[in-house]
């Protein structure tokens, strides 16, 4: 009897009601390779095994976290992937929002009594769980600073035009691309391999399309704040400790690759 044959096997059918997915995305992702099952029938009918579930519950966490199938299936596929430190991650990252979930619960329901006693809300707690990086509190400093180039009025005049909407993309974005680093780094990737160089392109497009036009050299130098400023640094350690400076090398790397290719 084959390792296969000895081990339990699982129909389509019987994974779908297992991982509370349909047939249909199992069947799209064997077609497009990101969950390509163990085995065949001998009617040609396909068959998981227990390391399929696995991938599978894998699969089903980084979309929780807003994670591209493509992204998936590079991350799942990559040599240096460790499976260990990936879930550590992706259970910082988890707990991470489920605390800022809970904030917003919280002043829901705050708002909720304040609506049936008919008072106002405390004006201290009136936001809580709704925090960003604020960009209007570095406002004056970077007119200070590049007020007088092109780019700080480019930014000026599109962020103008945004709507809560637009907002709420930008921060989702670039969210993710951050969320994606903090990946690659808990899983021992290289800053200046081609995974972590093109998430920094990614994130060089993401300034250029929303904020001016930001070059390669350009991105490098915001980088540099990225460590030397604490503010910046703050951004992305809450997020996973040594991150400023993973990014900071990524960017590095990239523009040196375009550099190399000009």
């Amino acid at each position: 009897m084959s390792a296969m044959e000895a081990q339990q096997l699982h129909t389509v059918g019987e994974v779908a009601a297992l991982a509370r997915v349909t047939v249909r995305t199992l069947h799209h992702y064997d077609r497009i390779g990101l969950l390509v099952p163990s085995g065949r029938s001998q009617n040609g009918y396909r068959l998981y095994a227990y390391g399929d579930l696995e991938r599978l519950r894998q699969i089903r966490l980084l979309r929780e976290l807003r994670f591209s199938l493509d992204a998936i299936g590079q991350m799942l596929d990559a040599p240096a992937y460790d499976r260990r430190s990936a879930l550590e991650a992706q259970r910082e990252l988890l707990r991470e929002r489920q605390e800022r979930t809970d904030s917003i619960i919280r002043g829901v329901d705050r708002a909720l009594r304040a609506m049936e006693q008919e008072t106002e809300m405390d004006r201290t707690e009136m936001f809580e769980g709704l925090e960003e990086f604020d960009h209007a509190q570095y406002q004056d400093e970077a007119e200070r600073r590049w007020g007088h180039s092109d780019e700080y009025r480019e930014s000026m005049r599109r962020t103008r035009r945004y709507g809560k909407g637009d907002w709420a993309r930008i921060k989702a974005e670039g969210e993710g691309v951050v969320a994606r680093l903090a990946e690659l780094m808990a899983e021992g990737a290289q800053a200046a391999g081609r995974a972590a160089m093109d998430l920094a392109e990614e994130h060089r497009c993401h300034i250029d399309r929303w904020f001016y036009p930001c070059s390669h050299g350009m991105h490098r130098n915001l980088a540099e704040m990225y460590t030397a400023d604490p503010r910046f640094e703050e951004y992305f350690e809450k997020r996973a400790r040594g991150l400023a400076v993973f990014v900071q090398d990524a960017i590095r790397a990239n523009e040196a690759r375009w550099r190399n290719r000009s």
